[in-house]
């Protein structure tokens, strides 16, 4: 059985789909938006090469037809075998299809079309809303976890901006990923891990450094430092707690930063006591900077609480906007359950004691790559126009009567700039304006290649 099976993979529904359309249907065009309240600019378009790459990049075979045929009428669904067989033998496997899309990193409003996707074979008309189940996968996930790690950037940006005297070289390294283990799969750490290297450059998910290499040709997108857990610290046992943090001083300070975890027992005293008096000459003669994790207690009052204690032992200089900065030596990462408005209190609350927002990062991990579905942003893809035997196109759209935020575009769409920004244009008037949408794909091959640098820039 191959798993990759890329006739299998979408809805069992789709199966019976080829019989349904219109006679003399030669073409079916839809495109992927979000819905809902057009008026805010918050989604960030990314992940779409991956499933290129990945995907659609590798040929449909006579085995996968009769694998497929036998599992897909043993589930009681009728196989459409011509269709398939056509694609194997007259399009070397490659699905005949094109595919537009905007450059990624691309920010748009919601309605914007972000992808747009028709058949190139008459016959095949089927497989445009085949693939639905598939590509939208690729990329309403992606896409979310970029819009949201974006979010928490717009969140912490003002506050470096107001408190830092050089915000575009920390800003990057505020917002860590620690979200590899609290995803549902191997591939989604990747692609989630990947859509936040997109806007930070802080990560302990590998599987996201590996896929914006293999995928957007990335040579290091994300970076971490050496760094404690609890068990390698609690394995030392509660008596010698100041000799496991004395360790990592030894293993880890001549490298630069380093992260503790500090609170396997007391995060008050190992701060006030351990670090702030029997290690505190050994930490700022070591030439490194501890970076210390409380993981427990209240998210907002105990980080700002131990950049305050740590004030307190080690000092802090005013910065050129008169803000306090730690010693050199020392700084802090909250991370157990980060939320987005916890960080804006965090910050808020340092500033009001007149610390700089650089003192402190924050690490997020299911909140970042799990918490997301697709109707976070209403993510959806229509079928918008139908092209019949005559190469006439017919305008195809949905309007329910008891739920206008899910009526749909009319007729094969463009994207176009307006006053706003990026809005949404029907193709038949477009007349001299630039289609903002651009051909990435067609029949097996992939036009545009965006590197990684490409969309960090586009996105920034």
């Amino acid at each position: 059985m191959n798993p990759a099976n890329l006739i299998l993979n979408t809805d069992s529904y789709k199966f019976s789909h080829f019989l349904q359309y219109p006679p003399g249907t030669r073409g079916i065009s839809a495109y992927i938006e979000t819905r809902g309240h057009p008026d805010q600019a918050d989604v960030l378009f990314f992940g779409l090469q991956m499933f290129l790459k990945e995907y659609l990049g590798k040929p449909v075979t006579r085995a996968d037809v009769d694998e497929a045929e036998a599992i897909v009428l043993a589930h009681g669904l009728p196989f459409n075998r011509v269709g398939w067989m056509r694609i194997v033998e007259h399009f070397g496997g490659y699905l005949p299809l094109e595919i537009q899309a905007l450059p990624e990193g691309t920010l748009l409003r919601r309605g914007v079309p972000m992808v747009q996707v028709v058949n190139t074979d008459p016959e095949s008309f089927w497989l445009t809303s085949y693939i639905e189940t598939a590509l939208l996968r690729a990329v309403w996930y992606p896409s979310s976890v970029a819009s949201n790690a974006r979010k928490v950037k717009q969140i912490i940006r003002p506050m470096l901006e107001k408190t830092c005297d050089d915000p575009e070289a920390v800003l990057p390294f505020r917002l860590h990923d620690f979200g590899a283990r609290g995803v549902g799969a191997f591939e989604q750490a990747g692609i989630g891990g990947a859509a936040h290297l997109v806007n930070f450059m802080g990560t302990d998910t590998v599987t996201g450094v590996l896929y914006a290499r293999r995928y957007y040709g990335a040579d290091m997108a994300g970076f971490s430092i050496p760094a404690s857990e609890h068990s390698t610290m609690t394995a030392w046992g509660v008596e010698r707690e100041a000799e496991a943090y004395s360790n990592m001083i030894d293993r880890f300070a001549a490298g630069g930063m380093f992260a503790v975890v500090s609170d396997s027992y007391d995060i008050n005293y190992a701060v006030s006591e351990i670090w702030g008096q029997q290690l505190r000459e050994k930490v700022r003669a070591s030439g490194g900077t501890v970076v210390i994790r409380p993981d427990s207690g209240d998210p907002i009052e105990t980080p700002v609480h131990v950049v305050k204690q740590l004030d307190y032992h080690f000092g802090s200089t005013l910065n050129g906007k008169g803000y306090k900065v730690l010693d050199t030596s020392v700084r802090v990462i909250q991370g157990d359950g980060i939320s987005n408005a916890d960080i804006g209190q965090i910050l808020g609350r340092l500033e009001a004691f007149g610390f700089s927002a650089e003192n402190i990062a924050f690490g997020m991990g299911g909140g970042l790559l799990q918490k997301v579905n697709r109707d976070t942003y209403s993510f959806a893809m229509k079928t918008n126009a139908r092209l019949d035997e005559t190469g006439i196109w017919h305008d195809v759209f949905k309007r329910p009567a008891t739920m206008n935020v899910k009526a749909s575009k009319a007729g094969r769409q463009a994207v176009v700039s307006g006053l706003g920004g990026l809005e949404a244009a029907r193709l038949d008037e477009l007349k001299d304006r630039r289609n903002h949408l651009e051909t990435v794909w067609r029949n097996g091959e992939l036009l545009r290649d965006w590197s990684f640098e490409d969309i960090r820039a586009r996105a920034k």
